[in-house]
Parts: structure tokens; C-alpha cells; sequence
């Protein structure tokens, strides 16, 4: 196993964000980047990233999708919640949607600022509700002027704010090349079906 720096603790105001006394996002980014160095990719790094995400940001449910155009689905690899939301999952891409738009044609972060917004934005907001999310952040994974896939995290209410976007953005930079990963596996796996 490679050396991992080690993380210190967190601690989450009861009625808001990461406070000030949390680990450092130098500290987090180098954990990542550890991660994305270890044997069995993409996992390893898909969980370093989660990770990081959880003590720097906070999250109820991270996933993780990867566009499939050729299919035409935002395809779930990694889900914080198996149970509720398991890898494998896929939803239809709507390029007639919000997410559509802003995410994957224009690049930006989306935010769910509240239950409202979310009710508008995901077809399964009731699930998500149950789960204790009424807050969301849409990241979108960039590489070449392309979105591959987009970082998900969903909170309680009023969580998420514009000013964690571009820390935000770090840990989708370090994303791309688990999503680049995952994307070319299952390109050989399509052709060899």
C-alpha cells in the first residue's frame, strides 16, 4: 500500500458547513491524489474522492455519473448509498433538461438550493427526500471542452453554496482521469460483446 497523508479530523457546524477547524483542502487534494495512485482503479480513486468530499464539503449521498452517449444515459458508477442508489443505475439523458444544459453543454455547476429546486430538478425526489436531501451540487467532470460525467452530492437544505464551487471544481479536475478510465473499460467491454 502507497503512503497516505493522514487526514485530520473534520468538524460540521449543527446548522451548517464545514467550519473553518476542517482539514485543509491541501491536505484533502493530496489525499486524492494518493488515491488515484493506488492499485484497483477506478475504485481506489472513486473512494479517496468521496472521501475527501465527505471531510471537506459534506455530503447525505455522493455519486458519481459518467455520460454514455452512444447509449444516451448518465450511467451511475459509484454511489455513497448502494442501497437507495447502487452503481449500475442509469437514468436517460434529457437534453431537454436543466441538467442537460448547464452541466454537460455549458460545463457549470448546478445547485439545488432547497426541497423546491430539487422536486424541480430530479424525477425521483421523493427518494432523495427519504434520504434526509433537499439540497443538491451537479459538478461536471471536464476534459478537452467535453463533460465526461458530473460529481454529485446531495445535503439537507441550504447546504451547498456558490462559494464551494471552485473547490469543488479541484476534485472534478482530479476525477477525470478515473472517469476517463471507466469510460474506455466499458468501450473494450462493448467491443468485445
Amino acid at each position: 500500500m502507497g503512503f497516505m497523508p493522514k487526514m485530520g479530523t473534520s468538524r460540521i457546524a449543527p446548522d451548517g458547513p464545514m467550519t473553518a477547524v476542517s482539514i485543509s483542502s491541501e491536505s484533502s487534494l493530496q489525499a486524492v491524489a494518493c488515491g488515484l495512485a493506488l492499485d484497483g482503479q477506478p475504485g481506489a480513486g472513486l473512494r479517496a474522492l468521496g472521501q475527501a468530499l465527505q471531510q471537506r464539503i459534506g455530503y447525505r449521498l455522493f455519486t458519481v455519473l459518467v455520460l454514455d452517449w452512444e447509449a444516451g444515459l448518465n450511467r451511475r458508477y459509484y454511489s455513497s448509498q448502494p442501497a437507495a442508489y447502487p452503481a449500475g443505475g442509469s437514468k436517460p439523458m434529457r437534453q431537454d433538461s436543466e441538467f442537460f444544459a448547464t452541466v454537460v453543454q455549458q460545463g457549470e455547476a448546478r445547485l439545488c438550493m432547497d426541497r423546491d429546486d430539487c422536486e424541480r430538478a430530479f424525477p425521483d425526489h421523493e427518494l432523495i427526500a427519504s434520504l434526509g436531501c433537499a439540497s443538491a451540487v451537479n459538478v461536471p467532470v471536464r476534459w478537452n471542452g467535453r463533460t465526461l460525467g458530473s460529481l454529485n452530492l446531495l445535503h439537507q437544505a441550504g447546504w451547498y453554496r456558490r462559494d464551494m464551487l471552485a473547490e469543488l471544481g479541484w476534485y472534478a479536475a482530479l476525477a477525470i482521469p478515473v472517469v476517463q478510465d471507466i469510460i474506455r473499460t466499458s468501450q473494450n467491454h462493448k467491443g468485445k460483446s
